[in-house]
């Protein structure tokens, strides 16, 4: 397909008019495109000479499934998006091409740099169950619903994938989602298949032959084990993973899909971090029985150049890193992988952390913001995630973080990542595995990576994380206000700032503490006035980046 929209409109249905006078209280124009030019246009580009023409056909078949997953996301993010689209690809008018392109930005008619303003008319409030449970039904009868259920069924129910449902009779009934996407997944699977057949790589061919199984079966277990077992130069990630979009309970996994390259190069520079992981969790700054004594077997790290992105791993802010898969039983068995998009954090680097540091740090600090300590700590950010408590046992119930932390999961877990990231580094610069002439740059490339994050917004998972950790780090004067509007690194009191929000964290995950997560995002996760007015001297400078997948593209064009 080579739509430039890279969207699967075909797989969207039914239109709906638009209404004039609603539309007026919109944007405009002007503001649309000054909204949109927060995510600044790249190029993202990768270097497929050494890949032979069926690798190359390959690569184009996962980029047309990946077509298909990104019009399923959409719908996952809300019932209405797909017949919204098509209503706003209509408008030809330049105030509505302006309009498509904000929608296409952020998958839908919500801003979310802007805590989730809607910006197309028509468009209801942004519902937290997203598409995965029935409009009208609200929190608090889809939890009393899943208790009444009998221990099988509420695990269905609270299931990665599965959505909920209204039958006939109006209650509430579970659909996994082979049934609810077949259409889509069935044409997903069949490229997958193709895709299979053209491949020559042994467990390339058996992760997509396993996964295109899973689309149908709804069971991801062997595709997932096979997906840590890649090697090769095509990494291709491709299901429903994440959980951001369920704002309700953070139970329900997004589809999404990242086709990548390997980079053989810096990923063997990085393998030396896996085999550190046991040590770290070891010397965690929680109590002992909170550790896990055996990590799982595999711990990969790879570090890979993006070819496509699509569904969750493409709206909004883009994805630099990310760690998978989330299923327990597979990081308990197998632990978990992660992947490293190198030149998406080569853009995001060059194009947004550096002018924020010359906003938030002093002359004298900007000399140590590094490209090699933002590149690392998002490693180790990744890293951290299979650290610390997952599986947790309260009163004799077995559960997960996870599932403990509900709406709270992603936000905490985002900022455990960050700051046990940070802890870990320490770690390991006082062991001697990192060279020690690289600590001033982690802590002060991390402070100015926190406005970076910060401008996500705190209605998403990473800047709410982020602005916790922020706050926390402030008043623990590990992090200084300076009264000329900069901040700076307190190198006496950082480390035993990160190494106490660490603990914290941790130990409400491992104690299963609902109440103790919400209070401490509540009283974090704001945005403080010192910190607004350095936000403030940003407006010039992009949120983001927009990808433009221009290697994709052609990969498309000559393979048709």
């Amino acid at each position: 397909m080579k739509s430039t929209l890279f969207f699967s409109v075909a797989l969207l249905s039914a239109t709906t008019a638009m209404n004039a006078a609603t539309e007026n209280k919109m944007p405009d124009q002007a503001k649309l495109e000054a909204m949109a030019a927060r995510f600044a246009p790249t190029e993202i580009t990768a270097d497929l000479s050494k890949l032979s023409p069926n690798d190359r056909k390959v690569l184009a078949k996962l980029v047309e499934a990946s077509q298909i997953i990104d019009g399923i996301f959409l719908r996952q993010a809300w019932a209405g998006n797909p017949s919204m689209l098509l209503d706003l690809a209509g408008d030809q008018s330049a105030e509505g091409r302006a309009r498509l392109h904000y929608f296409l930005i952020n998958k839908g008619p919500w801003s979310e740099l802007d805590h989730n303003q809607r910006f197309v008319a028509r468009a209801p409030p942004k519902p937290e169950g997203a598409g995965f449970y029935p409009p009208d039904a609200t929190k608090a009868e889809l939890e009393a619903w899943m208790k009444s259920l009998p221990a099988a069924e509420q695990k269905r129910a609270k299931g990665f994938f599965t959505v909920v449902r209204r039958n006939a009779a109006g209650k509430f009934t579970i659909v996994p989602y082979n049934i609810e996407y077949q259409g889509e997944l069935i044409r997903a699977a069949g490229l997958l298949r193709e895709a299979a057949e053209a491949a020559s790589e042994p467990t390339l061919k058996k992760f997509l032959t396993t996964r295109a199984d899973a689309f149908l079966t709804n069971d991801y277990y062997a595709s997932d084990v096979a997906w840590m077992e890649l090697t090769g130069a095509i990494e291709p990630t491709i299901g429903p993973y994440e959980v951001y979009a369920d704002e309700f309970f953070n139970y329900k996994a997004g589809y999404e899909a990242f086709i990548t390259v390997q980079d053989e190069d810096e990923s063997a520079k990085l393998q030396k971090f896996s085999g550190e992981l046991q040590d770290i969790e070891n010397h965690l700054p929680i109590d002992p029985k909170y550790r896990n004594p055996k990590l799982g077997a595999l711990a990969p790290i790879v570090v890979v150049n993006e070819v496509f992105a699509a569904g969750d791993a493409n709206h909004g802010v883009q994805t630099a890193a990310f760690n998978l898969p989330n299923d327990e039983k597979v990081t308990q068995e197998k632990g978990s992988k992660r992947v490293m998009l190198k030149n998406v954090q080569d853009a995001k680097f060059a194009k947004t952390l550096v002018p924020i540091s010359k906003v938030v740090l002093s002359p004298a600090d900007q000399k140590d913001l590094s490209f090699d300590a933002f590149f690392t700590h998002i490693v180790v950010h990744e890293l951290m995630h299979g650290l610390g408590p997952h599986n947790i046992t309260l009163n004799g119930r077995k559960t997960t973080a996870r599932q403990e932390m509900k709406e709270a999961g992603s936000a905490l877990e985002e900022a455990k990542a960050d700051v046990s990231g940070l802890f870990a580094l320490q770690y390991l610069i006082d062991k001697g595995v990192v060279d020690k002439s690289m600590q001033r740059a982690f802590y002060t490339t991390f402070l100015a990576s926190s406005f970076r994050t910060l401008r996500f917004g705190t209605s998403e998972a990473h800047g709410l994380g982020m602005a916790l950790q922020l706050n926390y780090l402030l008043d623990a004067g590990a992090f200084v206000a300076n009264t000329d509007g900069t901040f700076s690194v307190n190198p006496e009191k950082v480390e035993a700032g990160v190494e106490g929000l660490t603990r914290e964290i941790m130990t409400i995950q491992a104690e299963g503490d609902y109440e103790k997560a919400k209070d401490l995002i509540k009283r974090l996760g704001v945005i403080r006035p010192e910190v607004q007015k350095a936000l403030d001297r940003m407006g010039h400078i992009p949120v983001d980046i927009e990808p433009k997948f221009t290697t994709a593209e052609r990969l498309i064009r000559e393979n048709p």
